[in-house]
């Protein structure tokens, strides 16, 4: 277990899941099988994007499957009403997405803690009901039907289950890889200071309103891009795509891979959604056995699996280092002594 993480961790094993991403068509049994991932694919754009207000930021946010529903109506109102080109539309789902977020986070950033997650919970619910309800603009229960598939890039039609599956995949690579580069550089490290201690990072000069609303709001545009390919992919929108429990199954993707990690929601996003597939043949029952296997990684493994192996391994690093010098150079006289 330890060297499959090891490879994973490093850039050869990003290489490797890149490749197993690119051949899986060709092993996939059948098209349903592709749009399982297809599916598993958008909703990990969307766990990722949440991972960085949570799993780095350390703020909890329960209206992000709300943002996603933004980005996902952006495109179906865009296409279907106003007759918009489906990457014209797509191209603003996720600035919807954050402009939207920036006058949320405005108000639920000045809150802490479980008062925050709370707040934002209360937002998720206005933005289902106001899906719900606004006939006029969202097309209310009926939802939108007949969103245009993405149009045709260098002479690719986007128009059978693989292609859309290449599609997706491209922009999980290239989320992802743009991610990376977020949580490695200064900004990444300032929103870790930020949920290690708002106190010291507030000390060391750091604007927490201004940096927390950047995050809350680079991570509300992962979401809004995320519904707006999954309106694209899907063709049919309902208000469920608002739903909280959404967001909760986002959050079950991000703590059984490991919070705060690059690869951990990746994993959980990625696995989670191909468990609750073969556990089908237990119809209703299945979330019955998933629920304890769910309780037993979280009380065992509570940093995901990511997490505790990347704890595992710092611990370990650090015993094997050697003492210092002047602890070595101690040592034969203490011997001497306690035999005097």
């Amino acid at each position: 277990m330890g060297a499959l993480m090891n490879g994973i961790q490093g850039k050869w094993g990003w290489a490797l899941l890149a490749a197993l991403g690119l051949v899986f068509p060709l092993i996939a049994k059948n098209d349903y099988h592709l749009t399982v991932m297809s599916t598993a694919y958008i909703f990990a754009i969307a766990t990722i994007g949440l991972n960085l207000i949570t799993g780095y930021t350390g703020q909890f946010n329960l209206a992000h499957s709300g943002f996603m529903a933004v980005g996902a109506y952006t495109v179906g109102i865009l296409t279907v009403d106003h007759h918009w080109p489906f990457w014209a539309a797509f191209a603003l789902s996720g600035f919807t997405a954050a402009a939207l977020g920036f006058f949320v986070g405005i108000l639920s950033l000045r809150l802490r803690g479980h008062f925050f997650s709370i707040f934002t919970m209360c937002v998720g619910y206005i933005m289902f009901l106001v899906i719900e309800k606004w006939e006029s603009l969202t097309h209310g229960t009926v939802g939108i039907i007949g969103i245009p598939a993405p149009g045709p890039i260098a002479g690719i039609a986007f128009d059978t289950p693989r292609t859309l599956y290449y599609l997706v995949f491209v922009f999980l690579v290239l989320g992802v890889w743009v991610m990376s580069r977020i949580v490695r550089s200064l900004l990444g490290r300032t929103f870790v200071a930020i949920r290690n201690s708002e106190e010291l990072a507030e000390s060391l000069g750091i604007n927490l309103m201004r940096t927390k609303l950047l995050a809350f709001m680079l991570s509300v545009f992962y979401a809004g891009m995320a519904g707006g390919l999954y309106a694209g992919f899907v063709r049919f929108l309902g208000p469920g795509v608002a739903a909280v429990e959404n967001t909760f199954d986002m959050t079950m993707h991000m703590l059984i891979g490991g919070a705060g990690t690059l690869l951990g929601p990746l994993l959980g996003a990625l696995s989670v959604p191909w468990l609750t597939q073969y556990l089908q043949f237990l119809q209703e029952y299945r979330f019955i056995v998933f629920g304890p296997i769910l309780v037993l990684l979280v009380i065992f493994l509570p940093h995901g699996v990511v997490g505790t192996y990347l704890g595992w391994r710092a611990r370990r690093a650090a015993h094997a280092q050697p003492a210092p010098a002047a602890t070595r150079a101690d040592a034969p006289m203490r011997e001497g002594t306690s035999h005097v």
